[in-house]
């Protein structure tokens, strides 16, 4: 119905270096190593020319080459590895098209990089008359069997076939140059998607932004900043809650405060939530407004004029109050809410019902889906629609109108049983492929709860839960309160003062949300998140200081020591930076992938400590024999950590 659906690129896996580099003469047995491989999720570098792509009869569907061209691969070390690797993999096993080069980072004193095919290679043609004694022979030779490159200095093979690869400091100081003249977006990883939507934030009209939108916000928003920067076209959707029954108790509610609903203004209506309030309890308490309430429904979705502009009335001012949330975050979304899709669902459940899939079930009209206890239901028993019959509709639009091919929807883990239920009905529609690594693709991105110091729903002391305009505003305050007690007001003006209050203090926010695993739970500590030491925004930023105030300070044009400079990384600790600094792609290549913005956070953090510990407590810039190399080493770290905080919607500082 859709097309063919194209594989994915598939995700590079940080953690099977974990597995080999602690393990690099084979401490672990063979099989117990091959089993924790084969849980992992592999790197698979899929190189199927056109002549081998493959074709499924049942799902009529086209795997394509994954692989990308050199040009695509420059800044991502481990597919331009993964290139050289495949080309020794075809000539030892010409008979096994299907084996992919396995390709992690290593941490260990073995290697800058592992090859990990050896013993996944070994299980397949042992007992098909190899020439292999063993995995160890494998390994070598993969070794032996790859083509010269500037990109190695030297290879070994350790263990059960392992082989570790030493890059060139020649050719990692080169790539870092090259980056420094044509721009940190030459390291951009390229995926194999053209268009994805992501679906996030929504909150509902009528109440407030809350600490609970906190989450969907700026996890939706980094996400879709790292897809945007990897080339992806970005659909940015705000499904906010503008449509229901809700809305009659709040039209009636309105008609009764301003007779003439022209006069209506944000000044008029006050405090929304308190609005919203008042009209649920006059719902509950009074049973003819209810009804007058049940009928408003009835009105304005039957289109009456004023009915509608009362609607749009209520509507205008929560935009209002969102964007002012959104403007602070520094968060861009298009709105397409609810009822952008009322009108399409009639037709939607009809190509539903004529598949076969909707049946009747005490009175309501629901799918059943198989490994589930409960059908999904997509009109109940009164007639009306709900959450699966517009969410069902807004998949098929995103699907058939914007031809996404991964739509990405970003909320609390709370919610993933209807997204595992209304995925699977759109596969039994046939709307998407049974095989999720083939596209289009939908994916939840599930996310915990912010927790107070007390372990419980982060809420004020009165129980009531927090506005997230509240938490900002408390953020910049307590940041401001520090920037003080430094002594800034003494060097600042007012304006530089104010503007770095609200970056540090935003930021603070933010990253102490980024920085956890989304599936976790994590507790809102202001104390924890704005200290300058430690895994925090405030130290990543003041590192970024720091090193500006680094080149400041030497009285060098940057800009001339990028055309006529050198890198050169014969310290230890220059090559680690320098190595660190090339590892920029593949990380956020896999925040991309596993759509985990810690990844990020992590590789930011460990760059900032890379530089501190290893490079700058190590290495003299400023008045050394060495200093056009570690200026430009400076600034490469200070781009690479910029475009860190622009992905993770950080304002920088550059002093402070």
């Amino acid at each position: 119905m859709l097309g063919s659906h194209l594989n994915l690129i598939a995700p590079i896996s940080p953690s099977l270096s974990r597995l080999s580099c602690l393990y690099p003469s084979s401490s672990l047995p063979a099989a117990d190593l091959l089993k924790a491989a084969s849980r992992k999720l592999i790197f698979a570098t899929k190189t199927h020319s056109a002549s081998t792509k493959t074709h499924s009869a049942s799902t009529k569907t086209h795997s394509v080459s994954t692989m990308a061209t050199e040009e695509e691969n420059v800044g991502n070390v481990k597919r331009q590895l993964a290139k050289l690797f495949e080309v020794s993999l075809r000539t030892i096993v010409p008979d096994e098209p299907e084996v992919e080069p396995v390709v992690v980072a290593c941490a260990g004193k073995f290697g800058d990089y592992q090859c990990n095919n050896a013993m996944g290679l070994w299980s397949k043609i042992k007992g098909k008359g190899t020439d292999f004694k063993g995995p160890p022979s494998v390994g070598q030779a993969i070794m032996k069997n790859l083509p010269k490159s500037e990109i190695i200095e030297s290879c070994s093979v350790a263990g059960p076939g392992f082989v570790n690869v030493v890059l060139s400091k020649k050719w990692i100081a080169k790539s870092i140059q090259k980056m420094l003249i044509d721009g940190i977006e030459k390291w951009a990883p390229q995926l194999q998607i053209k268009r994805a939507v992501v679906d996030f934030s929504s909150p509902n009209i009528a109440k407030e932004m809350h600490v609970g939108h906190l989450r969907s916000t700026i996890i939706g928003d980094t996400l879709a900043r790292t897809l945007e920067f990897s080339n992806v076209e970005v659909l940015r959707r705000n499904h906010v809650g503008d449509w229901g029954t809700q809305f009659g108790m709040l039209i009636e509610f309105l008609f009764e405060k301003f007779p003439n609903v022209e006069e209506v203004s944000e000044t008029a209506i006050g405090d929304l939530q308190a609005f919203y309030k008042a009209s649920k309890q006059r719902f509950d308490d009074d049973p003819a407004f209810k009804e007058r309430a049940q009928q408003a429904v009835v009105r304005l979705q039957g289109g009456e004029p004023k009915y509608r502009n009362a609607w749009l009335k209520i509507c205008e001012i929560s935009r209002k109050e969102f964007h002012r949330v959104y403007e602070r975050l520094g968060v861009h979304l298009e709105e397409k809410g609810e009822s952008f899709y009322n009108p399409y669902i009639p037709g939607v459940l009809k190509e539903l019902s004529d598949l076969g899939l909707i049946e009747e079930s005490q009175g309501a009209r629901v799918i059943f889906l198989e490994g589930f206890n409960i059908p999904l239901i997509v009109v109940k028993s009164d007639g009306g629609y709900n959450y699966a019959s517009t969410d069902l509709t807004a998949l098929w639009y995103r699907l058939n109108e914007e031809k996404a091919d991964w739509i990405i929807y970003v909320t609390d883990v709370g919610q993933q049983q209807h997204f595992d239920m209304f995925f699977k009905a759109a596969k039994r529609a046939g709307w998407l492929p049974t095989d999720d690594a083939l596209k289009p693709k939908v994916t939840h991105v599930g996310f915990g709860l912010v927790l107070g110091e007390d372990g419980k729903r982060f809420r004020t002391r009165s129980s009531e839960v927090v506005r997230l305009v509240d938490l900002l505003d408390e953020a910049k305050d307590r940041s401001k309160t520090a920037l003080l007690e430094r002594g800034k007001a003494e060097e600042w003006t007012e304006k530089e003062l104010d503007q770095t209050a609200e970056a540090v203090g935003y930021s603070a926010v933010k990253y102490a949300d980024l920085k956890n695993n989304r599936l976790t739970n994590y507790t809102f500590d202001f104390d924890q998140m704005l200290n300058d030491k430690g895994n925090t925004a405030v130290y990543l930023l003041y590192a970024h200081a720091r090193i500006c105030s680094i080149i400041r300070k030497s009285g060098r044009n940057i800009e001339e020591l990028k055309k006529m400079g050198e890198i050169v990384l014969d310290h230890a600790g220059e090559r680690e930076l320098g190595l660190h600094l090339l590892q920029f792609s593949e990380n956020v290549e896999e925040t991309c992938t596993n759509l985990l913005p810690n990844v990020l956070c992590e590789y930011l953090y460990n760059l900032s400590e890379v530089f501190t510990k290893k490079f700058y407590s190590n290495c003299q810039v400023v008045g050394s024999p060495e200093e056009t190399s570690r200026l430009l080493l400076c600034e490469a770290t200070a781009i690479v950590m910029r475009k860190c905080f622009n992905l993770l919607g950080i304002e920088p500082v550059y002093k402070i």
